[in-house]
């Protein structure tokens, strides 16, 4: 547990930008409540093989919110993908499953924190609203 705190101590403090405090929490919560649009938008989509496509475009509305919307969505992702490899593991007692959806949706996510256009991942026949 004080691993954890002082990992996330350390990010915070290399984060944060020549603009303060204030503007990374802002930017990091705005980058939050970016990723969750994206997640809500992929549930009520409720579109095949169209995660990809909302994990790189919840990603790249972050980044474009400055260095704490690239910190929250770093943590998130990362937290998402070690959570759900838990339950895999531990929960459902499958230790491979969906490595390759991981890989892919991991790939997602660097190519929008990276401020790629996420239509890359737009696949054919979602509707336009998304």
């Amino acid at each position: 547990m004080r691993l954890a705190t002082v990992i996330v101590l350390c990010s915070l403090f290399l984060g944060v930008s020549g603009d303060g405090w204030y503007s990374f929490f802002r930017e990091a919560v705005q980058g939050t409540w970016d990723l969750w649009r994206a997640y809500r938008d992929n549930l009520e989509a409720n579109y095949q093989n169209a995660d990809q496509y909302f994990y790189a475009r919840g990603n790249y509305e972050a980044q474009q919110r400055g260095s704490g919307g690239i910190w929250a969505a770093k943590i998130i992702s990362t937290s998402r993908k070690y959570f759900q490899g838990l339950l895999n593991r531990y929960y459902f007692g499958i230790r491979n499953h969906g490595l390759e959806t991981l890989q892919a949706t991991q790939k997602a996510e660097e190519w929008g924190r990276s401020g790629k256009n996420p239509n890359h991942f737009r696949p054919e026949g979602l509707p336009e609203k998304f």
